[in-house]
């Protein structure tokens, strides 16, 4: 296709060709959104900046909408259950180790702190201020964040401490929190391994629910249970927009129904 065919598409075209994609090839509207982004910024570059065609046709060109999407999360039946399953010596050894207090110690933060994957994996044991119950945490694009530590989450610590292996240990290992069983920095794969076992022992569909829905729990729960303030929510998780913590302050229909039946005028007929 060269620039002469180029200079030659309309609006309308691009219309087209948005609709063949949804109806041939069932595209969602966030793959549509991306289709967008990407025609708008090709027209863009050829027009505004190189000057190689006389028009625009994506100028007025709008991104489809895209419906919100609430985060799947664990009820707190299921989160206790979980946790309760973790505890199970015979639901959680692997080879001939019992790692029982570790993974119940990933899963206690997992489930009270709403960290990410990344930043559990990278905890150091200098990062964790016994005195102070609270640990440094390396976030999103380096930044560092202080994630404070409840009751649960600095007694499932100090349980995995007392066992934690010393002897053996790699050098570049030495000050990681959780370790795997080569006695190695534990890693991201081995985590959600770890999580997905967890899950299928506890009853929980391991296909729905990964590490990262543990963070939606934890938000949610504190959300929900706790009334955390919208802002200090979006501290405790390190998300940069308030935009990215409002996902989390969705109803559930029970709530609804609730507020509904709650309405004064509920019985007057």
């Amino acid at each position: 296709m060269n620039l002469e065919m180029i200079s030659e598409i309309t609006l309308q075209d691009i219309h087209a060709f948005l609709g063949y994609l949804k109806k041939n090839y069932r595209s969602k509207p966030a793959t549509l959104a991306r289709k967008t982004a990407s025609i708008r910024m090709f027209f863009k570059y050829l027009c505004n900046k190189m000057k190689l065609i006389p028009n625009n046709p994506a100028q007025d060109l709008e991104s489809p909408k895209l419906g919100k999407r609430l985060p799947k999360y664990l009820t707190l039946e299921q989160s206790r259950e979980l946790l309760q399953t973790v505890k199970t010596p015979t639901a959680n050894t692997h080879g001939n180790h019992d790692n029982s207090t570790r993974d119940f110690a990933i899963i206690t933060l997992f489930l009270n702190c709403g960290m990410r994957l990344s930043e559990l994996t990278g905890i150091n044991i200098s990062d964790i201020d016994f005195e102070n119950n609270k640990l440094t945490v390396i976030g999103k694009g380096d930044k560092e964040r202080t994630i404070y530590l409840n009751k649960a989450c600095v007694n499932a610590i100090h349980s995995y401490l007392a066992v934690r292996p010393h002897d053996g240990v790699k050098g570049d290992a030495r000050n990681a929190l959780f370790l795997s069983e080569q006695r190695k920095r534990i890693s991201n794969r081995t985590v959600q391994y770890i999580v997905k076992q967890e899950f299928r022992a506890a009853g929980i569909d391991a296909n729905k629910y990964s590490v990262h829905k543990l963070r939606h729990t934890a938000a949610t729960l504190m959300y929900q249970y706790g009334q955390v303030d919208i802002r200090a929510l979006q501290e405790l998780l390190g998300h940069e927009s308030i935009a990215t913590t409002q996902i989390y302050t969705h109803v559930d229909s029970e709530q609804v129904r609730n507020a509904v039946e709650s309405n004064p005028l509920a019985n007057e007929s």
